[in-house]
């Protein structure tokens, strides 16, 4: 017999490179699993957290600091990882003003954009028209946005190992409109 036969027929240690070449595909599939399951379980945590301070704080009898502390203590807590990057509250007149600057009731040239012959309503009654978000857990009926970015070390070191380093970062947001804890009062329309 001729030895390239041999070889050809041979099948001893076949399994062992068959393992070797599906080896880095197995481990690729189940540790990215484990990240994604690791990251779909964070951010359920941290989304139910914010949520639930959130309707904590819709009634009213919450500062700012309260609820900034409420959410760390929350997610560090259930998640055990704490990390709270930031905290944002933005309060709104209603809901059709969520993300909107305040409304322009009386549009001037140039029409959609604000300038100083257009009257507006004053929604937070500041006496100056507002483009950007309003700040803060407003009063009572307002419409409140909250959103937390927080970030959490990998699972498994493979992302580090690849470059891309070795934090994720989840961003959640709720919108709740706050109790009928006062009287509210109607934005005030100003005109020049």
């Amino acid at each position: 017999m001729r030895p390239q036969h041999c070889v050809i027929i041979d099948r001893r240690g076949v399994t062992v490179l068959e393992f070797a070449l599906i080896l880095p595909v197995m481990l690729t599939l189940i540790f990215g699993g484990l990240e994604l399951g690791y990251r779909a379980y964070l951010g359920a945590v941290i989304q139910g957290a914010l949520l639930e301070v959130a309707r904590v704080a819709s009634v009213g009898n919450k500062t700012e600091d309260q609820i900034d502390t409420l959410i760390k203590g929350r997610i560090g807590v259930l998640t055990a990882i704490g990390n709270v990057k930031s905290i944002q509250k933005e309060s709104f007149f209603n809901f059709s003003n969520v993300g909107k600057p305040e409304k322009i009731t009386s549009d001037t040239d140039p029409i959609g954009v604000y300038n100083a012959t257009d009257c507006y309503e004053d929604a937070n009654n500041n006496n100056r028209y507002d483009t950007a978000l309003n700040s803060g857990i407003g009063t009572a009926d307002d419409i409140v946005r909250y959103q937390v970015t927080v970030t959490y070390p990998d699972l498994l070191p493979a992302r580090g190992f690849l470059g891309w380093g070795s934090e994720q970062t989840i961003v959640a947001s709720t919108v709740l409109r706050n109790e009928p804890f006062a009287g509210r009062s109607q934005p005030t329309i100003r005109c020049p």
